[in-house]
């Protein structure tokens, strides 16, 4: 494996572009390839066997490609699949998952809040790290079923976002959440609509540069650090030209999006 070789980054959709934002941020002399798999956009739907199975397909068509490094930049495919893809490839790894640790440790109330899709909070995976990170903090863990695809539907300023988060945001301020985690890399886009709704002095943590660090980290570790240019490779297994309007809308200039389909994935 080559130091030149991209790093790979895959979400569901266009939310994981927030995270790509802070790897590019933190690790510009990288080539990324992106890869939103919008053709069964929301993973919230999918069974976890159908998530297992596509997220290993995904990983190993994306080793074929020649990614040195992976970073599953999705909530819900990391509670669903993140034990799998390790077991499948042998890459370094950085799977998103909502930052209850740091958030327990920064709350001065002992309540945080998390916000996340059904399926991540839903999972074994997000029990286990209450259970393992929490600490002695209450965790108010708020399901937002819709507003991940809402804000790739609608964009950030969509007229339904605003009312969907009136119904989520709400239940973490009534109980007094001091920290709250943005669970889902759509998020950070209406951050700031988010943190209106809550009182003075919450804090709102995003789990990008989290991410970034420890890719960094690993790259190091394995010395596969550096090697690129920055370059940019977008890419969808839906259609490039529907979403290729998001992608430009959401990362605030013009980003060519590509067809790609791993062959062996059903």
């Amino acid at each position: 494996m080559s130091h030149s070789q991209p790093v790979a980054v895959f979400d569901s959709g266009l939310g994981g572009l927030t995270v790509l934002r802070a790897l590019r941020g933190r690790l510009p002399q990288e080539d990324f390839f992106y890869f939103a798999d919008t053709r069964f956009l929301p993973y919230g739907d999918r069974s976890e066997a159908f998530l297992r199975e596509r997220g290993v397909a995904i990983a190993e068509a994306l080793v074929r490609r020649g990614a040195k490094a992976l970073v599953i930049a999705c909530n819900t495919a990391t509670a669903a699949a993140a034990e799998a893809i390790r077991a499948a490839v042998a890459l370094p790894i950085v799977a998103l998952e909502p930052g209850v640790k740091p958030a327990a440790a920064a709350s001065r109330s002992g309540t945080i809040g998390v916000l996340a899709t059904t399926r991540t909070l839903s999972s074994e995976r997000f029990r286990r790290l209450v259970g393992n990170h929490a600490g002695g903090a209450r965790v108010i863990a708020q399901a937002c079923p819709g507003l991940a695809e809402t804000i790739e539907r609608e964009g950030p300023d969509g007229p339904s976002v605003g009312s969907l988060l009136d119904g989520f945001v709400a239940p973490l301020a009534a109980a007094g959440a001091d920290v709250v985690v943005l669970g889902c890399t759509h998020y950070p886009w209406v951050a700031g609509d988010i943190a209106r709704r809550l009182p003075a002095g919450v804090s709102l943590l995003d789990t990008g540069e989290a991410v970034a660090r420890q890719l960094e980290r690993l790259l190091l570790a394995s010395r596969l650090q550096g090697g690129g240019s920055g370059r940019l490779t977008v890419a969808t297994s839906g259609s490039p030209g529907s979403v290729s309007t998001t992608v430009d809308r959401l990362w605030g200039e013009h980003l060519p999006v590509e067809h790609w389909e791993p062959h062996d994935v059903r």
